[in-house]
């Protein structure tokens, strides 16, 4: 599965929103989440992709299209 598409998957799990809500555009806030669920949220995906978010960066991911990106880049600067 592509990671795209597993961030949104993982968003869709965590978040328990429907599918067609996981846009690029969304913001978490848009989706509802608070910041325990942003931390769990970030925790999760730091544990699938075995990469680290620090603080700063955490605080710029804001949307799915932003946490999306964020891992990619962090995933492929690793290989």
């Amino acid at each position: 599965m592509p990671i795209e598409e597993r961030i949104k998957t993982l968003i869709i799990e965590q978040l328990r929103v429907g599918g067609e809500d996981v846009e690029r555009d969304a913001t978490f806030a848009d989706l509802g989440a608070d910041s325990l669920d942003l931390a769990e949220l970030l925790m999760c995906f730091e544990q699938t992709f075995g990469v680290r978010i620090p603080p700063d960066s955490a605080r710029e991911l804001r949307s799915v299209g932003s946490a999306i990106d964020y891992i990619v880049g962090a995933t492929s600067d690793e290989r």
